[in-house]
């Protein structure tokens, strides 16, 4: 059994590898083992990945499963204690392993941790699919340390504390290997966005807990998948967010929670419709609506299951108690510190 596996989950990612691979490598095997998952790419990824032999152990999946069915696919494929899955467009720095797998293994209630994640192409600024570390507002709405929706920070050694959070970015997440299993994994279902949200908020559920540790850097280039303007991926933000909310919150919460969101999505479309002209996102969110409502039968279970299983208070699951819409576009705060000094 390895200590600690890093997996990358590759899908014709070739030139994500090329440039990224090699600083994982370098700064990463002789604390860890490196395995590239392929999730049916068809490009030449592959033909690559055996000029990183042996330092790359190679998984081959026979299709593309998507980010969280991709991960829980390729992970009991490997046997180790923690996983690191980190994303292909992810540079490493020296020592970056160190800082997480020490606060690991000193906080033995901790069942997952991120990196402080800064941006690749300006590198003293933070990166938008993590910063130094998640949470969600009272109805849903994911914001970081270093980043309120497309506001994004310099990182001026602001956020440089350790802290517990309510999510760890999926670009680059150290989790325990029992953890990740005895809370099902990430839900192969959402395919990509939110997942991580998701597993995170069901490991606070089950007691655990979740931090950031700034002491380790990694630069991201984020949008390699799905590229922001993509409205697929104003699809998936939408549904998998609504899903996430529908199985974790608890039952007094849950149908005030969903009024309210029905009334902010349909504001959101129509805003981007007639504010930004886009047509698109427009419908993708009203798509995103739609499915989430086709496909709720299949979650009552896990909803039951789920809060059958939790172990935290209510007060207690890491989500914070702002309504951040409200707070920033009415009042005006754009900087994580501005509500937590």
């Amino acid at each position: 059994m390895d200590k600690v596996a890093i997996v990358i989950l590759n899908w014709n990612g070739r030139k994500m590898l090329e440039r990224y691979l090699p600083t994982v490598i370098e700064h990463s095997r002789q604390e860890a083992a490196i395995y590239v998952a392929d999730n049916g790419s068809t490009d030449d990824s592959l033909s690559l990945l055996e000029t990183f032999s042996p330092d790359v152990k190679t998984i081959l999946l026979d299709r593309n499963y998507g980010f969280a069915e991709g991960y829980n696919q390729a992970l009991r494929q490997v046997d180790a204690d923690y996983f690191v899955l980190l994303n292909s467009d992810v540079e490493t720095t020296p020592h970056w392993l160190t800082p997480l797998m020490a606060y690991m293994e000193e906080h033995a209630d901790v069942a997952a941790c991120q990196p402080k994640l800064l941006a690749v192409h300006d590198k003293g600024r933070f990166e938008y699919a993590g910063a130094a570390g998640g949470f969600i507002d009272r109805y849903g709405y994911p914001f970081c340390r270093g980043r309120i929706f497309d506001v994004v920070e310099q990182d001026e050694g602001q956020y440089d504390t350790p802290v517990e959070i309510l999510w760890a970015t999926g670009a680059c997440l150290m989790i325990r290997s029992e953890d990740y299993w005895a809370a099902g994994g990430l839900d192969g279902r959402f395919f990509a966005h939110n997942e991580e949200i998701d597993l995170c908020w069901r490991l606070r559920l089950l007691g655990r807990r979740v931090a950031c540790v700034p002491a380790s850097e990694v630069y991201h280039v984020g949008g390699g998948t799905l590229p922001k303007a993509n409205p697929m991926k104003t699809f998936y933000n939408f549904r998998n967010n609504l899903t996430m909310l529908y199985k974790n919150l608890p039952a007094d919460e849950l149908p005030k929670v969903m009024v309210l969101r029905w009334f902010l999505d349909y504001l959101a479309a129509w805003q981007t419709l007639i504010l930004n002209r886009n047509w698109k996102d427009f419908l993708a969110i009203y798509r995103a609506r739609r499915a989430f409502r086709r496909w709720l039968p299949q979650f009552r279970e896990d909803r039951q299951q789920i809060q059958a299983s939790r172990v935290a208070a209510r007060d207690d699951d890491g989500r914070s108690p702002l309504f951040l819409l409200y707070q920033y576009y009415i009042k005006g705060k754009k900087r994580y510190s501005q509500f937590f000094p």
